[in-house]
């Protein structure tokens, strides 16, 4: 699959099939991630990879409860790492970029997943202190999203768009 069928084609999936991840899937994903870009190459991401079921349910808890967290093979918490992106950036990179230097990164693995097959879901609501002791990270380390990846058990229809006439703005000054 190409990388505009990708984009076309990943959607928000929220059931996930009973099914392992073959070895080395998870390792794709994250090589792609770590291909994203980055406020001067800092790279302040970091990847806790959830596994286990209790895990898994432990976070499905400190979101909300939502299901799909439990139904998937696993689970990726992304992280930023804040310290990292401070010291080149002061409070505008633990603020700003590397929340965007994430978002990259994820958006990569979202893509990745979608072209070998896999379902994926960009979690942001949960409970940031819960997550954060559940998978044991550092003060430094703020969870910034959930990402549930597994083989889809649905196929939702595209969503729609905002035209292109509706959100582009050519200079006028």
């Amino acid at each position: 699959m190409d990388l505009l069928d990708a984009v076309a084609k990943r959607r928000s999936i929220r059931t996930y099939k009973k099914q392992d991840l073959p070895p080395g899937i998870i390792e794709k994903l994250l090589e792609a991630a770590r291909q994203a870009p980055s406020a001067g190459n800092v790279q302040p991401w970091e990847f806790v990879v959830a596994c286990t079921q209790k895990t898994k349910m432990d976070i499905s808890q400190g979101a909300f409860g939502q299901k799909d967290i439990q139904e998937a093979s696993v689970v990726i918490v992304v992280c930023a790492d804040e310290k990292r992106a401070a010291e080149n950036y002061g409070d505008r990179g633990r603020t700003l970029y590397c929340l965007q230097d994430t978002a990259a990164a994820i958006q990569n693995i979202m893509l990745t997943a979608c072209s070998l097959g896999l379902g994926t879901c960009w979690i942001g609501a949960f409970k940031e202190d819960e997550i954060r002791k559940i998978i044991k990270a550092p003060e430094n380390m703020r969870p910034v999203a959930l990402i549930p990846v597994g083989y889809p058990n649905e196929s939702p229809d595209a969503r729609p768009r905002r035209p292109i006439n509706e959100i582009m703005h050519k200079e006028t000054f």
